[in-house]
């Protein structure tokens, strides 16, 4: 079962608020689904504690203040404790997964570079509102194929209580992560968490990332790009100055951003490194 990790401060009721959802009647699927659809269009993933050098919070209590009270977003291993705790608090049985995102080595390098959850009702769903926005709704763990906006998503079963997720936009390479169905050694995580808050081969150390999902529209700040994906194509624009970072925080991802002249200066200085000057 998720760990509630001495959740004195969890305040149901405000996390229902930030979230735009209403008091659910039960715990069912279809509940399950518009939970995860409220929390996707309302808290944006993101990694500006970590672009700041900052300790992103671990501790429920923590998390909450943060997301909650504070109006921010997170990373997968906030945002999925997060929403297990509140998941756990509406009567779902939830468990807390280990899971490698395949990004180049890791797999075999970095094993639980992510969390995800399994929820359990009348069949076993990977949910996961900690992956950037292209798992909408609860993915029941089974072979299968389906669409989810402007990705192509794909569960398969790899053998030894192992499952892979992939999405696919257009004509591109998929992306996803392998995971385990059995509850994860929550040390290997939280080893992992410290470090890739820290480390300078952390994909999260190295470039700034938002994203949020709203229906079928998929945004994106990576650095000084802004994308905005939907089913029909893909549009992106450069961003100029720290203002204009500021002014996408508040009109897309609807959070002020902390300490925005550092992130753009840290923003900026990645795209030259990466890019140029020219």
């Amino acid at each position: 079962m998720v760990s509630e990790r001495q959740a004195t401060g969890f305040d149901r009721a405000r996390y229902l608020d930030r979230i735009g959802a209403a008091v659910p009647v039960c715990a069912d699927l279809a509940t399950l689904g518009e939970l995860t659809r409220a929390h996707l269009a309302h808290v944006p993933f993101e990694n500006l504690d970590v672009q700041l050098g900052r300790e992103p919070p671990a501790t429920v209590d923590a998390i909450f203040a943060k997301v909650v009270e504070g109006g921010r977003g997170g990373w997968c291993f906030e945002l999925n404790t997060l929403f297990g705790r509140l998941l756990a608090d509406l009567g779902y049985r939830v468990t807390r997964l280990k899971a490698d995102v395949r990004r180049g080595g890791d797999i075999a390098d970095r094993p639980g570079n992510h969390l995800c959850l399994r929820v359990d009702l009348d069949r076993s769903y990977l949910v996961d509102i900690g992956f950037g926005g292209s798992i909408t709704a609860p993915v029941e763990i089974a072979e299968g194929v389906g669409v989810d906006g402007p990705y192509a998503v794909q569960l398969a079963d790899i053998g030894g209580g192992c499952w892979t997720f992939d999405e696919t936009v257009g004509d591109g390479a998929p992306f996803g992560f392998d995971f385990a169905t059995e509850p994860a050694d929550e040390g290997v995580l939280d080893a992992m968490r410290l470090a890739l808050g820290r480390e300078d081969w952390s994909p999260f150390v190295q470039n700034l990332v938002m994203q949020l999902r709203r229906g079928d529209v998929h945004w994106t700040l990576r650095g000084r790009v802004l994308t905005h994906l939907t089913p029909t194509g893909k549009t992106t624009r450069l961003l100029g100055s720290a203002d204009e970072m500021a002014a996408v925080g508040r009109e897309i991802f609807a959070m002020e951003l902390p300490e925005v002249d550092r992130l753009w200066r840290r923003a900026a200085d990645r795209h030259d490194q990466l890019f140029g000057t020219g």
